[in-house]
């Protein structure tokens, strides 16, 4: 039953319209509706987090913090309402007051906290946590600006700011009183006192941290956890005399300054300016964070040296890195503890999860950077590295090779994998495949040497989110055929679903549901873009981050053969196929910005083609997000998964595509392996290399040449794409990185010429099922009954169990 009627709600919404808005609802505009329930909701989950805060400060109970340079939230309002069980007591009460409750959930900005996975999967741990009633704070920073709002311009990638802040900061609680000071640059000055070692920080410049929390609503339950997002201040007030001599800008120098770091997502750091700023950030964000979590584990307790029993700090992907050293900085210099207590209390206490095996996101800083912008966190890093170092040395023999590849400090460089790797008590992937890699591969002196350390936590989704709150008429269908929704707290349950996989009117329902959810999609974006969708044709999507791995490039190879199969024979029998992109490209990353614009460019050639009406269409869906993921999600039909093996860690669009009933054509990459173990070979579309023949295809010497000059198919695509399309650009740039080797890289680095017929043919086996509507229908219905291991519930309850050691409440 919901905690509030109809009539309590519509109270407190019109109640806050008065109050903090000074408006009656009919003269109150949507911003005002939006706010108004907002903030109601808002009061709820502060109420539920204040009891919850108590209940953990009296039972002592150890607590998760979950630091991470990501949260991509997406839309709040309506999944809190959700979660809150208040979604159709609300849009009741917001019906009465004459105002639709699709057109606010709609009109929400998503919160520009992330940029991809890492961020979305972050999001989905925060709500299985709080719906498992484990006490947990997510950490970040506020961006004013978050990653970026995408434009396509003349086929390119422009970029621009994503104020998210005007509508979002009706969610944030700032908490002036629990600010926390972060100091850069300056020197370290050290005495002896009674015969201790005492640091003193001079000449820094200080930066305020200021919290703006965030409250997380579980499903069903009262535990409220929190996200913590710190804004950045300068402490300095303004120097007004500058200001009164015409010096504006100088006046307010300092606050730029310091509120520059919580500007935007992933500044670019293709020069030393862009470097130093995000090291800033990830200092800023650790440094308030492990504040923070001391003022209060003290005020509690008054000893630190019970901190491990009562917390764990996940660091996730080696952004927070620098939470190691900056721990140890507060137990030895302002604690007072000698090296190796403080080193005890840290490692028991810190976990890591690796996120790629990509060598150039395992970030390495510049060691003059830190010496100069981190002093006293350059000394605590020198001492560790130089104990570990010793440590490697003694266990390998003086072997300087393996010394060297998992040293911390190495060639005048700060490794940030490495330094996670020798501190944390657990380290570990996020599939199987790819927590294998790390043990053999990536991280294979540090397994020999301390293989318990080395876990695996398959990734996993908000299931609710991604089933029951974007398709609901596919979760009324499971609801229905299961007998209740005992799924949404025991996803697992979601397999009773397969014992209708062979009664043709359930089948029938879900083809239905599926064509219903394409309709909509279509409207959607013919509202948005004027693109009229053929929703008679096979949707087949890529929606993800645009990296050279993931090969994007490789899906536009194919299109292109098609395009041109066409072209030789327009009297053919052709399936229709519209072929769905999403992608946003890092500003600098100029490879990434021209394949979108490729993408573009054949969309364009392809789309304005009489030959190719109703039959063959390209779209590129501009700035992907969470809002637009929730629309596509439920139409998609068929899930391209198609990354190098061995270079996705897990993927977490594939496990949303398989819940909502899409197929998978895919490599056998990432968590791709273990949805092929849920499947088997007859549910699923494989293709290509498999990561060890990835290896040894490398080993032997790859010539991609030989391919292009093997298949003629390919052959003439690559032609194709090098002299370009109708719009007049060339892409020989892209075509020569396929065929020729080029500063010190590799041609075809991510071998999609290997892949590529092996590609065309699973796209053909895929086109054969969809002609056989019960087969389809049949594989789609078993995807989603399989579906239930791949839910963040399951992947919190093995963190849990196996890395937090924390009980989970439901």
């Amino acid at each position: 039953m919901a905690e509030y009627t109809k009539a309590q709600l519509t109270e407190l919404i019109i109640g806050k319209l008065n109050r903090n808005f000074g408006r009656t609802v009919d003269d109150a505009t949507p911003t005002h509706m939006f706010k108004a329930c907002a903030l109601v909701l808002r009061d709820i989950m502060s109420r539920h987090q204040m009891e919850t805060g108590n209940q953990v400060w009296e039972g002592q109970q150890r607590q998760v913090h979950y630091l991470s340079l990501e949260f991509l939230m997406g839309r709040s309002l309506e999944k809190n309402a959700y979660n809150l069980g208040l979604l159709d007591t609300l849009a009741e009460a917001l019906e009465g007051l004459g105002f639709s409750a699709a057109d606010l959930f709609e009109a929400e900005p998503d919160a520009g906290l992330g940029n991809g996975g890492l961020g979305r999967l972050a999001a989905c741990y925060l709500d299985s946590m709080t719906t498992l009633e484990i006490p947990a704070t997510g950490y970040s920073i506020c961006y004013e600006l978050g990653i970026f709002k995408q434009k396509i311009i003349n086929g390119k990638q422009e970029e621009l700011a994503d104020n998210w802040l005007g509508l979002g900061d009706a969610w944030l609680i700032p908490k002036m009183d629990e600010a926390e000071e972060v100091r850069f640059g300056g020197k370290i000055v050290h005495s002896w006192v009674n015969g201790q070692n005492k640091t003193e920080h001079v000449g820094y410049t200080a930066v305020l941290a200021i919290p703006r929390d965030m409250e997380i609503s579980g499903y069903q339950t009262k535990h409220t956890n929190t996200l913590r997002l710190w804004d950045a201040k300068s402490p300095l007030p303004v120097d007004m005399s500058l200001y009164s001599r015409g010096e504006y800008l100088k006046a307010v120098e300092q606050q730029a300054m310091a509120e520059v770091i919580a500007k935007v997502l992933y500044p670019d750091d293709n020069h030393y300016e862009g470097k130093s700023l995000r090291l800033k950030q990830q200092y800023f964000f650790v440094s308030a964070t492990v504040q923070s979590i001391v003022r209060k584990h003290r005020a509690q307790y008054g000893t630190l040296r019970n901190f491990p029993r009562k917390h764990v700090i996940q660091i996730n992907d080696t952004h927070p890195t620098l939470v190691i050293p900056e721990l140890m900085r507060i137990f030895l210099d302002d604690e007072g503890y000698s090296w190796d207590e403080a080193w005890h209390i840290v490692t028991d206490t810190v976990c890591y999860t690796n996120h790629t095996v990509l060598a150039e996101a395992l970030e390495r800083w510049p060691q003059d950077l830190i010496e100069s912008l981190l002093p006293r966190i350059w000394e605590i890093l020198k001492e560790i590295a130089s104990r570990y170092q010793h440590q490697l040395e003694g266990y390998f023999g003086g072997d300087m090779n393996r010394v060297a590849r998992m040293a911390i400090i190495w060639g005048g460089e700060v490794r940030m994998a490495n330094l996670c790797v020798c501190a944390c008590q657990a380290v570990n992937g996020v599939s199987a495949l790819h927590s294998d890699i790390l043990k053999r591969d990536v991280f294979q002196d540090a397994y020999q040497r301390e293989p318990d350390k080395f876990k695996n936590v398959t990734n996993g989704i908000d299931h609710r989110r991604w089933l029951s709150q974007v398709n609901p008429k596919l979760d009324a269908l499971v609801r229905e055929c299961t007998g209740s929704d005992d799924y949404l707290l025991h996803p697992d349950a979601i397999r009773d679903l397969e014992r209708f996989k062979d009664d043709k009117s359930v089948l029938d329902r879900l083809q239905a549901i599926k064509q219903e959810n394409k309709r909509a999609f279509a409207g959607y974006v013919a509202r948005e873009s004027g693109i009229i969708l053929n929703t008679d044709a096979v949707f087949d999507v890529q929606v993800k981050r645009l990296h050279e791995y993931k090969r994007q490039l490789l899906n536009v190879l194919h299109i292109v053969a098609l395009y041109q199969q066409l072209h030789d024979n327009p009297n053919a029998d052709f399936t229709p196929q519209t072929f769905l992109f999403g992608a946003k490209a890092a500003p600098g990353y100029h490879v990434a910005k021209q394949i979108i614009q490729l993408i573009n460019s054949l969309a364009a050639q392809v789309n304005a083609d009489p030959i190719c009406k109703d039959r063959l269409q390209v779209v590129f869906l501009e700035n992907y997000r969470v809002s637009l993921a929730e629309k596509l999600m439920p139409a998609s039909e068929l899930s391209e998964q198609i990354s190098t093996a061995g270079k996705e860690a897990s993927g977490t669009g594939n496990m949303k595509f398989m819940m909502n009933g899409a197929l998978t054509i895919g490599t056998l990459d990432g968590a791709n392996v273990e949805m092929h173990q849920q499947l088997g070979d007859e549910n699923i579309f494989l293709f290509g290399l498999t990561a060890d023949q990835v290896a040894d295809l490398r080993r032997q010497g790859y010539r991609s040449m030989d391919y292009y000059h093997r298949n003629q198919v390919l052959h003439r695509v690559i032609d194709q794409i090098s002299a370009g399309f109708g719009d007049g650009v060339a892409y020989s740039d892209l075509t020569n990185r396929l065929l020729y080797s080029a500063g010190g890289g590799i041609a075809d680095e991510y071998l999609l010429l290997a892949d590529f017929d092996s590609y065309c043919q699973a796209h053909r086996r895929s086109l054969e099922a969809y002609a056989d509507p019960d087969r389809w229908n049949r594989m789609s219905l078993i995807n989603i009954a399989r579906s239930g291991i791949f839910a963040a519930d399951r992947s919190i309850r093995d963190y849990a169990r196996d890395i937090w050691h924390v009980p989970t409440r439901r």
